[in-house]
């Protein structure tokens, strides 16, 4: 069995998580879905009963101490944001409820304003939805935006020289690509994407769902436009995102939404708008799962990322190793960089029936084309794959559980 770094005490850890000493169908728990949406630690959990309990009133509009109280509580999110993507200002980071609406904000709003008629969004064959749709119905709205797509190489990774094809044509506006995929684990050479953008003079954007929850990020050192990830899977709540944006891009593009807080003056023949971030954030925020961010980012900070990226790469190999074992078990993508998470097929079960199986034992994966149907479909697996992700909670132990599962499995189909 593969060491865990000393670094980090993952048995202490887990009592963290008061869902993980809990049982299913009567086995413990063995949660290996943390890509779709991670368990919450006690931090996260009692900083938003908190927030409820003794800080809450709307925040920037009442002229009352709780109120600014809770202002403060909600902008010192957005600053923890801010240091934990290495932005310059907190005013580059814009509250989103999720990954997807941060893309379609950029889609909408710098995609219909900034990018002009005849230039191209590329996207990979790699991405999920939230990075593919907002630029599809972009390409089909009539302003002459087109949709391109970066092959992805039989190990799964990204084909640079097919990107770099595409640059050459001069007509890229914007590249957006995920830093880690959700279903390969292929962490992507994002820095190395980024000044291959910038120097045929296109802007990019990166999706940081996964990769923010398990490598450390800075916006600046690989040159981001930019960035996107999601609270509920960096042990938040669901509801709150975060989208980084390169002050001069924010202060140039129009409002994605309009309604409250998000205006400078209003009367009823005109409005005009405020500054970024206000200006992209209409209504009544995510309060109280602003409050839960960042008990979040403070608590993976108080771990460390150096230490959650050393624990990882560990899993992997042991996760690698171990499952390639497994007679009958593809696994999904090569990628020479990877992250944790395993897509699978076993030759004797669907991925639903397999899932089904794998719950009876209380193992918790997902099932299906992981919102990546154009990836499923690339590789020849329409009907999906299985799937296995890891936390900074997973254990080697969980990992053998599965394996162990899975031979158990193909001896029961087949």
């Amino acid at each position: 069995m593969d060491a865990i770094p000393a670094r980090l005490d993952v048995a202490r850890i887990r009592q963290d998580f008061p869902i993980l000493g809990t049982q299913v169908r009567g086995r413990p728990l063995v949660f290996l879905d943390s890509g779709a949406s991670a368990q919450k630690p006690r931090a996260v959990i009692e900083a938003m009963t908190r927030c409820m309990e003794t800080a809450y009133a709307n925040v920037h509009r009442g002229a009352y101490h709780l109120s600014e109280v809770a202002t403060a509580n909600f902008e010192a999110a957005r600053e923890a944001a801010q240091r934990f993507l290495g932005a310059a200002t907190p005013e580059e980071i814009v509250f989103t409820r999720n990954s997807t609406e941060a893309f379609n904000l950029v889609a909408h709003s710098f995609g219909r304003a900034l990018l002009k008629r005849g230039q191209v969004v590329l996207v990979s064959e790699m991405e999920h939805h939230a990075n593919l749709v907002p630029w599809q119905m972009l390409r089909d709205a009539g302003l002459g935006i087109g949709l391109r797509f970066i092959r992805v190489t039989d190990a799964g990774e990204l084909d640079l020289d097919d990107y770099a094809r595409h640059l050459a044509q001069g007509d890229v506006g914007l590249v957006s690509v995920t830093h880690m995929s959700n279903v390969l684990g292929t962490v992507t050479p994002a820095a190395r994407i980024a000044r291959m953008a910038h120097e045929a003079g296109a802007r990019v954007m990166f999706d940081g769902s996964q990769a923010a929850v398990h490598r450390a990020v800075d916006v600046r050192a690989i040159d981001a436009d930019f960035y996107a990830f999601t609270g509920h899977k960096l042990y938040g709540p669901t509801g709150i995102g975060v989208l980084y944006g390169k002050r001069e891009l924010l202060d140039a593009m129009p409002p994605f939404q309009g309604g409250g807080d998000m205006i400078e003056t209003v009367t009823l023949e005109h409005s005009t708008w405020a500054a970024p971030p206000a200006r992209f954030e209409p209504g009544t925020p995510a309060i109280i799962e602003a409050a839960g961010l960042l008990a979040a980012i403070e608590y993976v900070n108080a771990i460390g990322m150096e230490a959650i990226e050393a624990h990882e790469r560990a899993l992997v190999e042991h996760a690698s190793a171990t499952l390639a074992q497994v007679p009958g078990l593809t696994l999904l993508g090569a990628a020479q960089d990877r992250g944790g998470v395993f897509a699978f097929s076993l030759d004797v079960a669907h991925p639903h029936d397999l899932s089904t199986f794998l719950d009876r034992r209380g193992i918790c994966v997902r099932a299906g084309r992981h919102c990546a149907e154009p990836l499923h479909a690339r590789f020849g697996l329409e009907g999906g794959t299985s799937r296995a992700s890891f936390g900074l909670y997973t254990t080697p132990e969980e990992i053998d559980a599965l394996a162990e599962a899975l031979v158990a499995a193909r001896k029961f189909f087949a």
